[in-house]
Protein backbone atom coordinates (compact mmCIF):
# COMPACT_ATOMS: atom_id res chain seq x y z
CA UNK A 1 0.00 0.00 0.00
CA UNK A 2 0.94 3.90 -0.95
CA UNK A 3 -0.19 6.61 0.55
CA UNK A 4 0.41 10.34 -0.50
CA UNK A 5 0.80 12.94 2.70
CA UNK A 6 0.18 16.81 1.47
CA UNK A 7 1.23 19.04 3.65
CA UNK A 8 -0.48 22.61 4.12
CA UNK A 9 0.41 26.47 3.19
CA UNK A 10 3.50 26.89 4.52
CA UNK A 11 4.25 23.66 5.75
CA UNK A 12 6.21 20.61 4.46
CA UNK A 13 7.27 17.45 4.91
CA UNK A 14 9.00 18.34 7.88
CA UNK A 15 5.82 19.03 9.60
CA UNK A 16 4.92 17.74 12.71
CA UNK A 17 1.81 15.65 11.49
CA UNK A 18 3.69 14.42 8.33
CA UNK A 19 6.38 13.65 10.82
CA UNK A 20 3.60 11.84 13.15
CA UNK A 21 2.73 9.78 10.50
CA UNK A 22 5.85 8.76 9.32
CA UNK A 23 6.65 7.23 12.41
CA UNK A 24 3.80 5.58 13.22
CA UNK A 25 3.73 3.83 10.05
CA UNK A 26 7.04 2.81 10.65
CA UNK A 27 6.84 0.74 14.17
CA UNK A 28 3.26 -0.33 12.75
CA UNK A 29 3.04 -1.36 9.46
CA UNK A 30 6.16 -0.91 7.68
CA UNK A 31 4.78 -2.53 4.69
CA UNK A 32 3.17 0.46 3.86
CA UNK A 33 5.29 3.09 2.12
CA UNK A 34 4.63 6.79 2.84
CA UNK A 35 5.23 10.03 0.28
CA UNK A 36 5.61 13.07 1.89
CA UNK A 37 6.45 15.51 -1.17
CA UNK A 38 7.61 19.21 -0.87
CA UNK A 39 5.05 20.94 -2.52
CA UNK A 40 5.71 23.81 -4.26
CA UNK A 41 3.91 27.12 -2.83
CA UNK A 42 2.56 27.79 -5.89
CA UNK A 43 -0.55 25.88 -6.08
CA UNK A 44 -0.57 25.16 -10.08
CA UNK A 45 3.01 23.67 -9.58
CA UNK A 46 2.51 21.82 -6.00
CA UNK A 47 -1.21 19.92 -7.71
CA UNK A 48 0.93 18.95 -10.80
CA UNK A 49 3.56 17.43 -8.67
CA UNK A 50 1.21 15.71 -6.28
CA UNK A 51 -0.86 13.99 -9.44
CA UNK A 52 2.15 13.32 -11.24
CA UNK A 53 3.43 11.29 -8.18
CA UNK A 54 -0.13 9.97 -7.22
CA UNK A 55 -0.11 8.21 -11.40
CA UNK A 56 3.00 6.89 -10.88
CA UNK A 57 1.75 4.44 -7.95
CA UNK A 58 -0.92 1.77 -7.98
CA UNK A 59 -4.40 2.44 -8.20
CA UNK A 60 -4.96 1.16 -4.71
CA UNK A 61 -2.74 4.46 -3.57
CA UNK A 62 -4.51 6.97 -0.94
CA UNK A 63 -3.86 10.55 -0.09
CA UNK A 64 -3.89 12.51 3.34
CA UNK A 65 -4.16 16.08 3.13
CA UNK A 66 -3.73 18.85 5.85
CA UNK A 67 -5.78 21.91 5.56
CA UNK A 68 -4.36 23.13 2.16
CA UNK A 69 -2.85 19.90 1.20
CA UNK A 70 -6.43 19.09 2.43
CA UNK A 71 -8.03 20.62 -0.40
CA UNK A 72 -5.28 19.28 -3.00
CA UNK A 73 -6.38 15.73 -2.13
CA UNK A 74 -9.86 16.58 -2.05
CA UNK A 75 -9.77 17.36 -5.55
CA UNK A 76 -7.16 14.82 -6.82
CA UNK A 77 -9.32 12.21 -4.92
CA UNK A 78 -12.58 13.44 -6.49
CA UNK A 79 -10.70 13.54 -9.98
CA UNK A 80 -8.50 9.97 -9.69
CA UNK A 81 -11.52 8.15 -7.58
CA UNK A 82 -9.28 7.97 -5.16
CA UNK A 83 -9.39 7.49 -0.82
CA UNK A 84 -8.53 10.58 1.02
CA UNK A 85 -8.59 11.71 4.67
CA UNK A 86 -8.85 15.33 5.39
CA UNK A 87 -7.36 16.84 8.29
CA UNK A 88 -8.73 20.50 8.85
CA UNK A 89 -9.01 20.94 5.24
CA UNK A 90 -9.45 23.98 3.19
CA UNK A 91 -12.42 24.43 1.84
CA UNK A 92 -11.70 28.13 -0.06
CA UNK A 93 -8.33 29.01 -0.05
CA UNK A 94 -8.44 31.41 -2.78
CA UNK A 95 -10.85 33.33 -0.34
CA UNK A 96 -8.49 32.22 3.03
CA UNK A 97 -5.36 32.99 1.62
CA UNK A 98 -6.25 36.21 0.20
CA UNK A 99 -4.37 38.02 3.23
CA UNK A 100 -1.58 36.33 2.38
CA UNK A 101 -0.98 37.92 -0.60
CA UNK A 102 2.70 39.12 -1.22
CA UNK A 103 6.13 38.15 -0.31
CA UNK A 104 6.11 34.62 2.11
CA UNK A 105 8.88 32.48 3.87
CA UNK A 106 8.51 29.06 4.36
CA UNK A 107 9.17 28.77 8.05
CA UNK A 108 10.10 24.80 7.80
CA UNK A 109 12.35 25.36 4.33
CA UNK A 110 13.44 28.89 4.51
CA UNK A 111 12.19 29.37 0.97
CA UNK A 112 11.19 32.35 0.16
CA UNK A 113 8.41 33.42 -2.61
CA UNK A 114 5.87 36.06 -4.07
CA UNK A 115 2.23 34.46 -3.51
CA UNK A 116 0.24 36.44 -5.96
CA UNK A 117 -3.19 36.62 -7.67
CA UNK A 118 -2.16 33.94 -10.13
CA UNK A 119 -2.15 31.64 -7.34
CA UNK A 120 -5.47 32.47 -5.84
CA UNK A 121 -6.96 31.97 -9.86
CA UNK A 122 -5.21 28.40 -9.61
CA UNK A 123 -6.91 27.66 -6.52
CA UNK A 124 -10.25 28.49 -7.82
CA UNK A 125 -9.72 26.66 -10.87
CA UNK A 126 -9.15 23.39 -8.28
CA UNK A 127 -12.80 24.45 -6.55
CA UNK A 128 -15.27 21.98 -6.96
CA UNK A 129 -19.13 22.08 -6.59
CA UNK A 130 -19.70 19.08 -4.66
CA UNK A 131 -17.28 16.13 -3.75
CA UNK A 132 -18.90 12.95 -4.81
CA UNK A 133 -16.32 10.44 -6.72
CA UNK A 134 -13.75 10.53 -4.11
CA UNK A 135 -14.01 8.27 -0.49
CA UNK A 136 -13.46 10.80 2.26
CA UNK A 137 -12.56 10.74 5.96
CA UNK A 138 -12.51 13.94 7.54
CA UNK A 139 -10.77 14.32 10.81
CA UNK A 140 -11.60 18.18 12.54
CA UNK A 141 -11.09 20.03 15.46
CA UNK A 142 -13.74 21.78 16.65
CA UNK A 143 -11.50 24.71 17.83
CA UNK A 144 -9.43 24.81 14.83
CA UNK A 145 -8.19 28.65 14.96
CA UNK A 146 -7.27 28.56 11.62
CA UNK A 147 -10.31 27.48 9.28
CA UNK A 148 -13.63 26.98 9.57
CA UNK A 149 -14.27 23.35 10.50
CA UNK A 150 -18.17 23.46 10.12
CA UNK A 151 -17.78 24.47 6.44
CA UNK A 152 -15.52 21.46 5.99
CA UNK A 153 -18.47 19.28 7.66
CA UNK A 154 -20.93 21.13 5.44
CA UNK A 155 -19.05 20.78 2.35
CA UNK A 156 -18.08 16.88 3.01
CA UNK A 157 -21.51 16.34 4.32
CA UNK A 158 -22.87 12.53 3.70
CA UNK A 159 -19.11 11.63 3.87
CA UNK A 160 -17.23 9.99 7.18
CA UNK A 161 -16.25 12.35 9.62
CA UNK A 162 -14.93 12.55 13.05
CA UNK A 163 -14.62 15.84 15.24
CA UNK A 164 -12.44 16.38 18.41
CA UNK A 165 -14.00 18.56 20.40
CA UNK A 166 -11.53 21.12 21.52
CA UNK A 167 -8.97 20.25 19.19
CA UNK A 168 -7.03 22.89 17.04
CA UNK A 169 -5.71 23.29 13.38
CA UNK A 170 -2.97 21.09 14.14
CA UNK A 171 -5.16 18.18 15.35
CA UNK A 172 -2.69 17.11 18.46
CA UNK A 173 -5.15 13.62 18.23
CA UNK A 174 -4.02 12.74 14.61
CA UNK A 175 -1.22 9.93 16.07
CA UNK A 176 -4.90 7.93 17.75
CA UNK A 177 -6.53 8.37 14.42
CA UNK A 178 -3.91 6.38 11.87
CA UNK A 179 -5.21 2.63 13.48
CA UNK A 180 -8.66 3.24 12.19
CA UNK A 181 -7.44 5.00 9.05
CA UNK A 182 -5.70 2.26 7.74
CA UNK A 183 -7.83 -0.38 8.56
CA UNK A 184 -10.66 2.11 6.34
CA UNK A 185 -8.51 2.57 3.62
CA UNK A 186 -7.71 -1.17 3.57
CA UNK A 187 -11.11 -1.60 3.40
CA UNK A 188 -13.74 -1.68 0.31
CA UNK A 189 -15.15 1.37 1.71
Amino acid sequence: MHIIYLHGFNSSPLSLKAQETAAWLAQHVPAVTLHSPKLSPHPATAIAQAEALLLSLPADSWLIGSSLGGYYAGWLAEKHGRKAALINPAITPYIDLQGYLGAQRNPYTGEEYLLDDADMQALLTMRLPAPVAGQYWLWLGSADEVLDWQAAARYYRGHRQTIFNGDDHRLKRWPECLPPLLGWAGSGC
